[in-house]
């Protein structure tokens, strides 16, 4: 008896040991009530890490920051909806003057060859260079200085500029395997005022532009023009004024006998100067509802701001009453267990969409025109809107045990992931060495012999394949000659 005695009380001994050394439990409750103040801090534990719902029924406090996160979700989206249409239009217009830019200015371009559109010879080079230029110039103009080429219309607003690269001494000479080369790049322009040269003929100093075609790396050919977007006023929107900053380039860093021929379109949106639209009233529709977006967003900043300091609080308390009353230390795992990185997202969530929504009023105004950058604050804002959404299914328990199984797998899945991802990098850098070269874009498959599988156009069905098995002895080459040449 006295032995299982002193058995029991070194076996509490030791366990009252072990408890000294264990990092304690937020929500556990291992310690038994002994005071009114740890009775209380029980009780505010409790309360914190309650749903909205639980809270509740416990206080019956109406969950106006459930109802905001909600209303929010719908607000935003809507918001990003309407903006997605506006930027639609932006951004299909900027494509098809690109496309049409390249039907005018570039000779016999082709859609389908696209990026393998290139010369082979010096008079091709030249006739490329000249026909940009004599479109540019024989753009037809009215005495308002618009530019219409059929139904699109456009402004000059700067010369043209006609510019080669090249280095400042080369000598190649394939045949006795020797060249010279000075690396230093000297860049010589031409300008073409469009307003000095005459429409017809063309009789310019640019038809003196003389290549260097031995040293020569690009040629560029740069220019303005200016256009209005009047489609908007569809969407009862101000059309906005845009500056289409466009570069043709002839390449031939590569000096293997193919220049290839490229143009680029930067265009840059400003607000447009006296917009004027007869029977067109200002619509302060879209302004206002940003306006409601952008104060439900700060509401919920402010509510999640106060959330997670109140968290902040109750830990400082919690951890006060630790050392004070039962001299322990708070491990840091408990610790930001008051720390609520669902209220860190929406957070976040609403800075974007505060933001993003003062850019989007600026846009309506015509004062800004950052169009992808405030698409890019609203598509980030949605989309950790639309995450958050998945805290509120933790509510459910069915739900709860999933993500509760994927919280407690995701750091197995990163390891996983890690370790393909290896792999894969082994892999992708093999494969880029051994078989980039060989793209499929080059049809033209080799084999031994210089045999070119591209000249057989036999159809599956024609027959001619019949009879055409390799015999048994194939791997002796005596039969595969005999084969062959019969």
């Amino acid at each position: 008896m006295d032995n299982s005695s002193s058995e029991h009380q070194h076996h509490n001994s030791h366990d009252s040991n072990h408890n000294n050394h264990q990092c304690p439990s937020v929500t556990s409750g291992h310690w038994v009530p002994a005071s009114q103040e740890e009775e209380a801090i029980r009780r505010k534990l409790k309360y914190f890490f309650m749903s909205p719902c639980d809270k509740y029924y416990a206080k019956g406090r109406k969950p106006f920051k459930l109802i905001l996160q909600l209303l929010k979700i719908f607000f935003v989206t809507a918001q990003l909806v309407v903006f997605g249409l506006s930027n639609q239009v932006v951004v299909t217009f900027k494509e098809e003057n690109t496309m049409t830019f390249k039907h005018l200015f570039l000779k016999d371009y082709d859609e389908s060859s696209d990026d393998s559109f290139a010369v082979y010879t010096q008079q091709e080079v030249y006739d490329h260079i000249f026909y940009a230029v004599e479109q540019y110039l024989a753009l037809p103009r009215d005495n308002s200085g618009t530019l219409c080429v059929r139904l699109w219309c456009w402004s000059k607003c700067s010369a043209l500029s006609l510019c080669q690269q090249y280095y400042r001494r080369g000598s190649i000479d394939p045949a006795n395997d020797t060249f010279s080369i000075d690396p230093n790049i000297i860049t010589e322009c031409v300008g073409v005022d469009p307003l000095s040269v005459p429409i017809a003929p063309f009789t310019s100093s640019y038809k003196n532009f003389t290549l260097k075609f031995h040293k020569f790396i690009n040629v560029t050919i740069e220019f303005q023009l200016k256009a209005i977007n009047v489609q908007t006023i569809i969407n009862n929107e101000i059309p906005d004024c845009y500056t289409f900053s466009i570069t043709i380039l002839l390449d031939n860093k590569a000096h293997s006998g193919k220049v290839n021929i490229r143009l680029d379109n930067q265009a840059s949106i400003k607000e447009c100067k006296d917009p004027s639209v007869s029977g067109h009233a200002e619509n302060y529709t879209r302004v206002a509802f940003d306006v409601i977006v952008a104060l439900v967003c700060l509401l919920s900043l402010l509510l999640c701001s106060r959330s997670i300091l109140r968290g902040f609080m109750l830990q400082q308390e919690f951890v006060h009453f630790f050392k004070e009353n039962l001299d322990r230390q708070v491990c840091w795992s408990d610790r930001l267990e008051f720390i609520n990185g669902w209220y860190i997202l929406l957070i976040l969530s609403d800075i974007l969409t505060i933001i993003g929504s003062i850019i989007k009023i600026g846009i309506e105004f015509k004062n800004l025109s950052t169009y992808d950058l405030c698409g890019i604050l609203l598509g980030t804002s949605t989309l950790l809107v639309w995450v958050g959404v998945i805290r509120y299914l933790t509510f459910f328990q069915k739900y709860n045990i999933l993500i509760i199984t994927l919280r407690a797998a995701f750091p197995n899945v990163i390891r996983f992931c890690c370790c393909v991802a290896v792999i894969y990098l082994g892999y992708c850098f093999c494969g880029w060495i051994v078989l980039g070269p060989y793209h499929v874009k080059n049809s033209h498959i080799k084999l031994g012999g210089n045999i070119s599988l591209a000249e057989c156009t036999d159809a599956p069905n024609s027959g001619k394949f019949r009879g055409l098995e390799t015999s048994p002895c194939s791997f002796f080459c005596c039969c595969d000659r005999h084969n062959y040449t019969h």
